[in-house]
């Protein structure tokens, strides 16, 4: 899923592969998908509104991944695996988005269990979580600094989780279930544990550690549990994710739980993470 490391390094593998490429031919919702989610419900548009434009910059925003072509935008967001074929390359056979370059060079994209996949006109798109991405700093950025953070937890309900303050109602845009894992272990606080038992400690080690930990997935081009657009996985290496859980924890070398909580599995150590109540 695209969260905030992966969206920065496909925005960068975007521009280095197709920056300045011409669209010759877009195919959109050739596999229909209950849950791809086009730009006014409208893919049969999406050939003559993008044909002939071309690329001239992507950029990330938050979770999503923006692309310019000229006048008009196309945007990635989480759930939406994004690909580049060579020329030649063979052409997967379903596919939710297939965008054709002039040079036959292909971007072709698949949904998972959800996905937005839009194109549009500059200035048309009036979706909120679309423009909360765009206006709220990035926690790369230097705006987001420790008043900022603190002001996020000062609004949120005290009796909300770790986790929910962190990957809930777009407070964060960008942050979500996959990478607050390591960074609330790095933090030693339980995802369960709710905001009103966090001491200003807690508080400085969280904001701290979202700095870095997102810094550090970044540079590395993301996790190793996600995919780039070559189809690589990132060469961040999760502490606790779906891939490692099974595995003793890294620091006391007891049991790592696996629990279902606010809608996406949680992994943490009891030991290193207690719950506090």
């Amino acid at each position: 899923m695209l969260e905030i490391p992966e969206s920065f390094n496909l925005a960068k593998q975007l521009n280095q592969t197709v920056k300045d490429k011409v669209i010759k031919n877009v195919i959109a919702a050739q596999s229909p998908h209950k849950f791809a989610f086009y730009f006014n419900d409208n893919p049969n548009g999406y050939n003559a509104l993008l044909s002939g434009k071309k690329i001239e910059h992507a950029v990330p925003v938050a979770g999503q991944v923006e692309i310019t072509a000229e006048n008009t935008r196309i945007i990635f967001t989480d759930g939406v695996n994004a690909r580049y074929l060579a020329p030649n390359e063979k052409i997967p056979e379903k596919h939710q988005l297939l965008i054709e370059f002039y040079d036959n060079s292909h971007i072709v994209c698949t949904v998972q269990m959800y996905g937005v996949l839009h194109a549009f006109i500059q200035g048309e798109n009036d979706n909120p979580y679309y423009h909360m991405a765009k206006d709220k700093p990035s926690p790369l950025s230097e705006d987001f600094d420790i008043k900022y953070f603190e002001k996020i937890v000062s609004a949120t309900k005290p009796t909300l989780s770790a986790k929910a303050l962190l990957a809930t109602e777009q407070r964060i845009p960008g942050l979500g279930n996959g990478v607050l894992q390591d960074i609330l272990f790095i933090s030693g606080i339980n995802p369960k544990t709710k905001i009103k038992f966090l001491d200003d400690s807690d508080i400085k080690k969280l904001f701290q550690n979202i700095k870095e930990v997102l810094a550090k997935m970044t540079e590395n081009g993301g996790r190793d549990t996600e995919k780039d657009l070559f189809g690589n996985y990132g060469n961040y290496k999760t502490v606790l994710s779906a891939k490692t859980y099974k595995e003793p924890c890294p620091v006391c070398k007891n049991a790592v739980m696996k629990q279902a909580f606010l809608g996406g599995n949680i992994y943490f150590c009891p030991v290193c993470q207690p719950l506090k109540v």
